[in-house]
């Protein structure tokens, strides 16, 4: 007799994980973020050991949930939520509308979504963390910046942003001081560190060759990533 499906550890995909598959846990040496994403996964993995044992913590947009798994295993009171992605590991659920009870979690990811959100729906992402999330507790979130450095040379001489993605993709692009101005209508920002700062030649190296600039990059962010310059931000922030 064929063998019954188990529905709690069935893999169910929408949108670009249709198209791409699971694109996070197998990695393309040539995909152009591919050096910040590593750096990214590196540090926020760092800040869960320090921030997350013994807390209860939610990944918002956390597609395959590859930190979910990775911390599940460690025993970490961890779970993932997406809204085009479900699996063991990953419940489908609305960034926009959690379900979750008020003060539910003392520790929020937010990894690369807000962008994928339209202004308006920014607000109300926030929001929902803000009332999700615990009083004192952590919101480890990373977000694109419109006017990385190489944009703002962009701009200056040809009059053209560089945008961190599509526009269709990242419907939300914004500088990241205007992502500052709305999260601290609910968070105290207590720490900002840069991804990538997009000077002319790390910028074509990074492009044309990711998987030869993974090295370059942990200098690159070491010396030179003021988050202002940067693609890539990376925040702290403390519910008030």
């Amino acid at each position: 007799m064929p063998r019954k499906r188990n529905k709690k550890t069935a893999i169910k995909r929408a949108a670009e994980y249709c198209e791409k598959g699971d694109y996070h846990i197998h990695l393309d040496s040539s995909w152009p973020y591919l050096p910040v994403y590593l750096e990214k996964m590196t540090y926020v993995k760092k800040l869960l050991n320090q921030y997350g044992k013994n807390k209860k913590i939610i990944d918002l947009g956390c597609g395959e949930g590859v930190l979910v798994k990775e911390f599940n295993k460690k025993s970490f009171d961890i779970i993932g939520l997406d809204l085009n992605y479900q699996s063991k590991f990953v419940k489908r659920g609305n960034i926009l509308n959690t379900k979750y009870p008020n003060n539910s979690f003392d520790i929020i990811l937010c990894l690369d979504v807000i962008e994928h959100l339209s202004f308006h729906e920014q607000n109300i992402a926030i929001q929902e963390m803000s009332r999700i999330l615990k009083s004192g507790g952590k919101l480890i979130i990373t977000i694109p910046n419109l006017a990385h450095l190489a944009s703002r040379f962009s701009f200056f001489f040809l009059g053209k942003l560089l945008r961190t993605s599509k526009i269709d993709r990242h419907i939300g692009d914004r500088p990241i001081s205007e992502h500052l101005k709305l999260l601290k209508f609910n968070f105290t920002i207590l720490k900002r560190k840069g991804f990538f700062p997009t000077f002319p030649l790390i910028s074509a190296l990074t492009y044309f060759k990711p998987s030869k600039a993974i090295f370059l990059h942990k200098i690159y962010n070491k010396l030179l990533g003021y988050p202002n310059w940067c693609l890539l931000n990376i925040l702290i922030c403390e519910k008030k």
